[in-house]
């Protein structure tokens, strides 16, 4: 029977025959031969062991994924890789306890993180949804930016590669299901276009959701879009279904997009009207784009009274959805 074991002892013993063997009288096109055989059983040796791993990866997807998060229970996971974004922002990557394992979380949900300090009373607790896919095996990635005086975004950027953060989750927030809605605006602001990627994926990678999406990211510089190479590859692959609106709030001389503020003028002429059938408008960013936009929420569970530009445009109250 040929098996990649099998496959990789006949070359080894080949390769020592061709290295051991006295033939001065070689002619060249058999030293050639020789070569190409060699050459030949080594490239068979690295086809059979990538196939092996492709079995391994096919096999692993029909077994049903841990899910490592749980809701009622704190999870230490490691830090494993880094990777700066920008000047305040990078993405950390936590491994999973198992390679095969899946965090748990789903469109759209979110986690907590929680640290408590040698000098701390209290710990800090504090959502993230993660910008790695939700049936991403073995990892998660927060993308986080630092804030002046946040304790944990201070934290978690502090970290070193090894240390631990302990995670709970999945905390749901609004439940996605194909085609729920037929057109869907998504309001976001710097790290606010975590949630909004979340959903984003889960309805461009099924080819059953037929959804359209509209994006407004507001921005203080070009620097601080973020995820906008994700966003841009989206809106190539679904040029008739996702389109993207940039505003910045210190825009170069040459930028195209808008600039200052998102407000009633650039939502009044991208967002499906109000009396449009079956849509959503979900909104994401730091406080005073809330109060500008929507209104604040009482708190996680109370989504508060529909207020600021979306109420001015029309809107009602379930039409929109604050993260």
């Amino acid at each position: 029977m040929f098996t990649f074991r099998n496959i990789a002892r006949c070359a080894r013993q080949q390769a020592r025959g061709y290295a051991t063997a006295s033939k001065p009288q070689a002619s060249k096109a058999g030293r050639n031969a020789a070569i190409g055989g060699g050459a030949t059983i080594l490239a068979l040796t690295g086809w059979f062991a990538n196939a092996e791993e492709k079995a391994k990866e096919a096999k692993d997807k029909l077994v049903p994924p841990t899910k490592v998060l749980k809701p009622d229970e704190w999870v230490d996971l490691k830090l494993v890789e880094i990777t700066k974004i920008n000047h305040n922002t990078s993405v950390f990557r936590f491994h999973l306890p198992e390679d095969s394992a899946v965090s748990g979380l789903e469109a759209a949900s979110c986690l907590l993180t929680k640290y408590k300090g040698p000098n701390m009373e209290k710990p800090v607790i504090r959502p993230y949804t993660p910008v790695s896919d939700d049936e991403q095996r073995g990892y998660i990635d927060l993308l986080v930016k630092k804030y002046e005086g946040g304790p944990m975004s201070t934290h978690i950027h502090d970290m070193n590669v090894d240390q631990r953060l302990s995670f709970k989750g999945p905390i749901p927030k609004y439940k996605w299901e194909e085609n729920k809605h037929n057109h869907v605006a998504l309001i976001a602001g710097g790290t606010g276009i975590a949630p909004m990627y979340q959903l984003c994926r889960a309805i461009f990678k099924n080819p059953n959701d037929k959804t359209k999406v509209t994006l407004c990211f507001g921005n203080i510089a070009e620097e601080d879009i973020l995820l906008k190479r994700q966003l841009e590859d989206l809106e190539q692959e679904f040029p008739q279904r996702f389109r993207a609106f940039y505003v910045l709030e210190k825009g170069p001389e040459e930028w195209k997009g808008g600039k200052g503020f998102i407000g009633k003028e650039l939502l009044q002429t991208v967002l499906p009207s109000p009396d449009s059938e079956n849509i959503k408008i979900f909104v994401c960013g730091p406080p005073a784009m809330y109060k500008a936009i929507s209104g604040t929420k009482k708190s996680p569970k109370d989504q508060g009274e529909l207020a600021g530009v979306l109420k001015e445009l029309g809107y009602t109250e379930d039409q929109v959805f604050k993260f």
